[in-house]
């Protein structure tokens, strides 16, 4: 198993260990934070007020800075769609609509996906310098998220899936994710019985990985729904839970 582990410093950021090293790259997961009467949330539509969300949004934008100055990420719909990125001006922020991944050889282009129980999926293609990242719950699950994002960097970066080191990253865990038989059905998953069923989706998607030939596969034992004190949840709270994104992107300044 591979986890993510705290970075020091002023967000609550956690981070893939070893892929900065490995691949220059910059890649994680942000976190609740550390006060519990008023958590780091990076939920956009939202009733909280306008100038704590955009200076939440500000403080984590200041921490991607030196690596990856522009950000981009979508209103996203728990579909297949993955959009391909060329371009990003320093200091941009691009908001897309409807779409749950993004890849891109840009360095200092920032990928986002907001998660709140749903999987961060990141993909590095190190021989050819492309990420891609997305957004799998099990409706982008079932519809094959996972093989369109493969897909799309073998067309845009030449990518041979097998040069592809993927990390499944922080969400819900099998054991806090019950599920009815639609859900079971549609990610293709044995459900014998009258269920309610147990689905650990990281395995699924990590199934799906190697049947597309993925060469290397990592998946983060954390769970968002049981760790209520460092992550978001919309399970567990039941809708009022607030949103965590998830970030990956070739670093500007490269691995030095």
């Amino acid at each position: 198993m591979t986890t993510e582990v705290r970075r020091p410093g002023a967000l609550p950021l956690w981070e893939v260990p070893g892929w900065r090293e490995r691949f220059g790259v910059t890649a994680g997961i942000t976190g609740r934070g550390d006060d519990p009467a008023h958590p780091f949330d990076l939920g956009l539509w939202t009733d909280r007020p306008v100038g704590t969300v955009m200076g939440q949004w500000r403080a984590f934008r200041q921490a991607l800075a030196d690596d990856c100055p522009a950000l981009v990420m979508a209103h996203q719909v728990h579909g297949d769609r993955v959009l391909w990125h060329d371009a990003g001006a320093p200091g941009s922020w691009a908001i897309h609509e409807g779409a749950d991944g993004h890849a891109t050889i840009r360095p200092g282009l920032a990928l986002l996906v907001t998660v709140a129980d749903c999987i961060p999926v990141y993909l590095v293609d190190p021989v050819r310098r492309a990420v891609a990242l997305l957004h799998a719950g099990w409706r982008g699950t079932a519809a094959g998220i996972l093989a369109h994002g493969v897909d799309l960097l073998r067309r845009q970066a030449g990518t041979d899936p097998a040069d592809l080191v993927m990390h499944a990253g922080i969400g819900i865990s099998g054991p806090c994710y019950e599920v009815g038989a639609e859900v079971m059905a549609g990610v293709r998953a044995a459900h014998d019985g009258p269920g309610p069923w147990q689905l650990d989706l990281r395995a699924v998607l990590a199934e799906q990985a190697r049947a597309l030939g993925v060469g290397e596969v990592t998946v983060s034992d954390h769970c968002s729904a049981r760790e209520a004190e460092h992550f978001h949840s919309h399970r567990r709270s039941g809708g009022r839970d607030g949103r965590m994104v998830a970030w990956l992107g070739l670093r500007v300044k490269g691995e030095g």
